[in-house]
């Protein structure tokens, strides 16, 4: 189906193209002729507020960068981000206000469950949508969505490749959030290249949103199976909670975690100490040594005075891969949210993009992302790639 649509969508670029040419006066869409409009969604106030605080503030400052460049072929983008607290309704309610605004292109949203909603509504706009971290093959299923970061079955078939290949452990648990979409995702893939690798799964254990804050019994199973490495494909707020009871049961394995780990040093109340040799992996490290990287990590903490994590890097790359589809396909403002949508569309499986999250970046049919991941682990209070 999405082979089928990107021909009609080069199609309409190409009827597009000759339209301006000739002069035709075509059908615009309404849109400013001085800027392009791109919205972006994500929690700035709640549990989740650190990851789209973060996409807020790197996207923010991609489109500064650019603007002050002399932005897109010499026009503008405006950019407005709506908070969704990480929630569903909340996320639509903020995709509506931004269409009264008159976006064009959407930069999110930034968690898995929201974005899934949201993918239906753009899907049925024919709205570009571009994810930087919400993750869930749900959030890709038609042609008009693509993903900066690493799909779910993805993490946990490279989380289980790293365990295996660097001989981190062989006995395995799990603790896993069964009422997230992520989450589960995640636990699904690990388990099944788990097996492909050899590992042993002493305790696989479910929590849900409902009873998140008592980890226990899933700490206490893990440690009569004889774990030597817990897999936790959790958010941060979860998994400071795991490593405080951990701490207090005597529970000492290795704590390896994926992309929603990344946030964990700056939970509040938590003793950040006991995140001392935690890995994840991530598609950034703040501390990698290409030019491209200390750049933005610089910039970053010039305006905003922290280090910028994964999912600030993610939507960094994200209005710049943004910035060079407009630029393949020549697309002007004055197009509705629709055409610029097909036209967009269009180019993602052509583009190779380097970024900070990525060298070569590029995007399949389905709009996955292929780029590699790398491990880092907490020491000192701080992020480290690892080799």
């Amino acid at each position: 189906m999405k082979s089928l649509k990107k021909l009609l969508s080069l199609s309409l670029v190409c009827v597009l193209a000759v339209s301006a040419l000739v002069g035709c006066g075509g059908k615009k869409g309404g849109g400013n002729s001085d800027t392009y409009k791109i919205g972006g969604i994500g929690p700035t106030t709640g549990e989740a507020a650190i990851y789209g605080t973060a996409v807020s503030n790197a996207a923010k400052l991609a489109v500064d960068e650019i603007n002050a460049a002399g932005g897109i072929d010499g026009k503008k983008i405006e950019f407005d981000f709506q908070d969704d607290q990480n929630d569903t309704e909340k996320a639509v309610n903020a995709y509506n206000t931004l269409k009264d605004w008159g976006m064009q292109i959407l930069m999110g949203t930034v968690t898995t469950q929201p974005c899934v909603e949201v993918a239906g509504k753009t899907a049925a706009d024919n709205m570009f949508q571009l994810t930087p971290s919400a993750s869930s093959t749900d959030v890709i299923v038609n042609d008009n969505a693509f993903q900066v970061c690493f799909t779910d079955p993805n993490q946990g078939l490279v989380s289980a490749d790293y365990i295996a290949d660097n001989a981190l452990a062989k006995k395995v648990a799990i603790i896993y959030d069964s009422s997230s979409v992520y989450s589960s995702g995640i636990e699904e893939q690990f388990v099944k290249e788990a097996a492909v690798k050899g590992l042993e799964i002493v305790a696989n254990e479910a929590f849900t949103t409902d009873s998140k804050t008592d980890f226990s019994t899933q700490l206490q199973k893990a440690q009569d199976g004889g774990a030597e490495l817990l897999f936790l494909p959790i958010y941060y707020t979860e998994a400071s909670i795991i490593l405080t009871q951990a701490n207090t049961m005597g529970f000492k394995p290795v704590f390896f975690g994926v992309d929603g780990m990344d946030g964990i040093l700056g939970v509040e109340n938590f003793d950040t100490s006991l995140a001392e040799g935690v890995m994840l992996l991530t598609p950034f490290a703040a501390d990698a040594e290409d030019e491209a990287t200390q750049n933005f990590v610089k910039a970053y903490q010039d305006a905003y005075g922290e280090v910028p994590n994964q999912f600030a890097a993610d939507a960094y790359d994200a209005i710049y891969i943004i910035k060079a589809a407009i630029e393949k396909t020549g697309v002007k403002p004055d197009l509705s949210a629709g055409e610029m949508g097909d036209a967009l569309k269009s180019v993602m499986s052509e583009l190779s993009i380097d970024g900070v999250t990525g060298k070569s970046m590029t995007w399949d049919e389905q709009g996955a992302v292929s780029k590699s991941p790398m491990a880092v682990v907490i020491e000192n209070g701080a992020y480290k790639a690892m080799q």
